[in-house]
């Protein structure tokens, strides 16, 4: 197939929240290919322990690029252990100047509980507003959601998991089989 047809991958929705002393990350299970779901079970979250510290790490994008990204992640955390803040500038550093890895797909939601980061190819290390951040094709549905709800008397976690619902119900890409990691301060 040439390039222009290749309908292309699509699917995954993953936030994180922060409210109070805890921050989710939550990512759904869904692959697409064109208007197909290949997989409704992937599992886009992880926990990483480089260290001793805890993080939890939320990717979209391509599957293997994302494990490429995490990989390099947890090698710059062990460098530089308990602090993501400079773990996650060197990742984007490397990722915007290197040319192996300018080339990889993927953006990244990180936490280690305090600080919570989306970093993309583009070099940037973002610290959402309102302690929101959601990557991915139903991103911006869940982003919103998560918008609406984060005043309310809910936990962060039935914040993400809410936003999740809403979002699911409305992209396409989008589903509810959840993985969902907490980490606290």
């Amino acid at each position: 197939m040439a390039k222009n047809e290749f309908p292309g991958w699509h699917g995954t929705t993953i936030i994180g929240v922060r409210k109070g002393d805890e921050v989710v990350v939550a990512g759904d299970g869904q692959v697409s290919l064109g208007q197909t779901v290949i997989k409704g079970t992937a599992r886009k979250v992880r926990r990483l322990s480089p260290g001793g510290y805890d993080v939890v790490a939320g990717f979209a994008g391509s599957t293997a690029d994302a494990f490429t990204l995490l990989e390099r992640l947890e090698a710059k955390l062990e460098a530089t252990p308990g602090q993501l803040a400079r773990a996650s500038v060197d990742l984007a550093k490397d990722w915007r100047t290197d040319k192996y890895l300018q080339k990889l797909e993927a953006m990244l939601i990180v936490t280690d509980g305090t600080d919570l980061f989306v970093i993309t190819g583009a070099g940037d290390v973002l610290e959402p507003e309102h302690d929101i951040a959601a990557i991915g094709s139903g991103g911006n549905f869940a982003l919103a959601a998560a918008r609406g709800l984060i005043e309310s008397d809910r936990d962060a976690e039935t914040v993400a998991r809410d936003a999740m619902a809403i979002a699911a119900d409305i992209c396409v890409y989008t589903n509810g089989n959840l993985t969902v990691e907490k980490i606290s301060k």
